[in-house]
Parts: structure tokens; C-alpha cells; sequence
């Protein structure tokens, strides 16, 4: 499972294949507290709902973003990238052809054509357990240094990694960063993203699950977009990468190269990160 693209499944491939690898929470969908709409109320975007919970919309994208995504997900091997359950990412309904690949709980699941395959199951699992502390051991630290009075949930997704949900505004200062100091030598990374907290194994990665779908598609160029520090490994392995102007990634002023920093933020950094998707691909109708 090494970082280069090899042979695909069925041998080499025929024509040059783009295959692009984007997060989805605060990348291309958005809460409605995400949005950052700026303008005049008479000059916002129209908006396209693509998540519902609890029988109430929850996440949107433009009606033009949903337009460009369309016409990626037709000529690019689109694959969504995200630290969401399989459960999670089923509630998300794009716009589109129904993606063949996807890639789910940071890398802990490749779905191919919505199920899970069991060999990427079983490598990602061995590698945790050879290389990092247990989640046992995580859960037990996190339920003894949160404290209820900032501490909303504490979850466990797929059995691989934990996360909480805190009150921002009564978090204590400098909190996040001993968890961090806590967590690296016992092979965990630590990302604070809006009101969750998650602890995730290192060897859990989006990257990993990315080299290893671009191997069975023949892939020869990957690009790639994100927000988060759970996104940082996945803008540096792709060969063209994206991140808009918000998020944990700018937060922190990460750069690199390769990864292009963009000025939108909010559901408008979406819509262009899907123009410089197509752009990118040589896509016909990318200048939209």
C-alpha cells in the first residue's frame, strides 16, 4: 500500500484518468452556520439541500456548485473523502452519477459501489493495532480529562477512532493542546473541527485509502481539497490540492506546496474548488 500509483485492477489503463479525492463537511457541503453567506440577503446564491437529519435539511451546496459537481463526477473518477461513519455519509445525497468510490471514516473504510471492501478493512485495522495504543486506552483518557461542564457527547466511529462534541465557548484554553502532547507518543493525531474533537489513530489516514483507489482505477493525476488537520495528509499526497480560504487549515496557516490556498470561504469557497477540480481535469465547461 505504498504512496505510488501502480498497475490498476485489469492493466494499464487506456487513456490518461483524473481522479479526485475532496472532503465534504465545510469543502464542498455546508450547515447552514457554515455558510458565511456575506451579501445582501437579495444577492445570495440559490441553495441545494444534500443532507437531511432528523426530517430537517442540514447541509448545502449552490445550485451552481451543484452543477459542477455534477459534470466532475461524469468525466473524473470523483471519490468523496471524508472523517464521516459509512452511516453518516449515506444521509448525503449529491449531485451526480452515484460515485463508484468513496472513501469513509478517514480512510478506515473504501466503499466500492456503497459497500465496504473487507480486504482494506483488515489492513487498516492491523496496521492500529500494531502501531498505536488502544482505543480502549483513548476512551478511558478522554472520559477522565473531559469535564461535564463543556463536554456535550463522546462517540466512537466504527470502532476506530473517538471524537467529542464540546461547547466551544466553555472549552478550556489550552485543553486541545495537552490532549495533543497526550496523545502523539501513544500514535494518535488530535483535530478540533467546529465543536468536535477527534482522536484518530496516525496510521488512519485519507491518504492511504486515496493511493490505494487510484491503484485499482489507473490513475494519473489526483487531485484533491480540504479544510482540516485530518485533511493536511490527503492535500500533500495528491498531485494538485486545494483549500479554502476557512477551516482548521488556515486557522493554523498551513501551507504546502502543491496545495493551493483560495480567498473564498463558506459555501462559496465549495463552488471554486469545484471550478478548479474541472479546470484541472481539462474538463470541457470548466470556466463556468
Amino acid at each position: 500500500m505504498s504512496g505510488t500509483v501502480q498497475t490498476p485492477e485489469g492493466g494499464s489503463p487506456k487513456a490518461p484518468v483524473t481522479l479526485v479525492a475532496s472532503d465534504l463537511d465545510r469543502t464542498l457541503i455546508y450547515s447552514a452556520a457554515a455558510l458565511q453567506l456575506t451579501m445582501p440577503d437579495e444577492q445570495a446564491p440559490r441553495l441545494l439541500c444534500v443532507e437531511v437529519y432528523g426530517r430537517a435539511p442540514l447541509c448545502y451546496m449552490t445550485e451552481t456548485a451543484a452543477s459542477l459537481l455534477d459534470e466532475l463526477a461524469r468525466t473524473t473518477v470523483f471519490v468523496p473523502t471524508t472523517t464521516r461513519t459509512r452511516e453518516q455519509y449515506g444521509r448525503i445525497h449529491l449531485p451526480g452519477p452515484a460515485p463508484r468510490y468513496a472513501i469513509c471514516a478517514n480512510g478506515g473504510h473504501i466503499l466500492v459501489d456503497g459497500v465496504s471492501d473487507p480486504d482494506w478493512q483488515k489492513h487498516v485495522t492491523g496496521r492500529i493495532a500494531g502501531e498505536c495504543a488502544s482505543l480502549a486506552e483513548v476512551r478511558a483518557h478522554l472520559q477522565a480529562a473531559a469535564h461535564p461542564s463543556w463536554l456535550l457527547k463522546q462517540r466512537v466511529a466504527e470502532d476506530l477512532f473517538a471524537y467529542l462534541v464540546v461547547d466551544r465557548a466553555a472549552l478550556p484554553e489550552g485543553w486541545v493542546k495537552e490532549l495533543t502532547a497526550w496523545a502523539g507518543p501513544k500514535g494518535w493525531s488530535v483535530s478540533l473541527q467546529g465543536r468536535k474533537i477527534y482522536v484518530v489513530p496516525e496510521p488512519l489516514t485519507k491518504s492511504a485509502a486515496m493511493h490505494e483507489v487510484a491503484r485499482r482505477t489507473g490513475a494519473t493525476q489526483t487531485l484533491a481539497a480540504g479544510d482540516s488537520l485530518l485533511d493536511a495528509d490527503l492535500l500533500l499526497a495528491a498531485d494538485r490540492a486545494w483549500r479554502p480560504g476557512h477551516g482548521e487549515l488556515a486557522d493554523c496557516g498551513w501551507g504546502a506546496p502543491g496545495t493551493e490556498v483560495l480567498r473564498e470561504r463558506g459555501v462559496a469557497a465549495g463552488e471554486e474548488i469545484l471550478r478548479r477540480f474541472l479546470r484541472a481535469a481539462g474538463t470541457q465547461g470548466a470556466g463556468r
